[in-house]
């Protein structure tokens, strides 16, 4: 049941954020920072289809996925149609990896010490949906206010 639901949510949040980003007016935009929004909407992109090809997709799912988490930062000019793209995988990804997940090894540890510590698979996904929509904003206000 709660798995369904965090699926339902990811899928939800990464259609929204296909929207955000395929909503720019210029492409040029997506890179753009300035004094107080140092990270660019296609770098929180990056950051985010990294993070879940990661840990959900390598880790729960046993996708091949190799990060580059200093790329996620500090890559520029990644077509938005590439970005689309990867974003479509990760969907596809994301979902195939937390359909596979037994609903039982939601209270078992998650094979990672991401924070220093044991958690369960419950507290990470729930971590890692937060962290997701966190930066979904950002990526919103990003676009409303550099993209002109």
């Amino acid at each position: 049941m709660v798995l369904e639901e965090l699926i339902r949510l990811f899928e939800r949040d990464i259609k929204r954020m296909k929207v955000e980003i395929d909503a720019y007016s210029k492409e040029e935009n997506l890179w753009k920072v300035d004094q107080k929004i140092t990270n660019s909407a296609g770098n929180l992109c990056l950051h985010l289809i990294g993070n879940m090809s990661y840990f959900v997709g390598k880790e729960i799912g046993g996708f091949d996925y190799i990060r580059d988490r200093e790329f996620e930062f500090s890559g520029k000019n990644v077509p938005k149609s590439e970005l689309i793209e990867m974003m479509e995988k990760l969907e596809n990804v994301a979902t195939a990896s937390l359909e596979g997940l037994d609903e039982c090894m939601l209270e078992k540890d998650y094979p990672l010490e991401v924070f220093g510590g044991k958690m369960s698979h419950t507290y990470f996904l729930i971590h890692l949906f937060g962290h997701f929509s966190y930066h979904l904003g950002q990526i919103n206000y990003h676009r409303r206010i550099l993209d002109k």
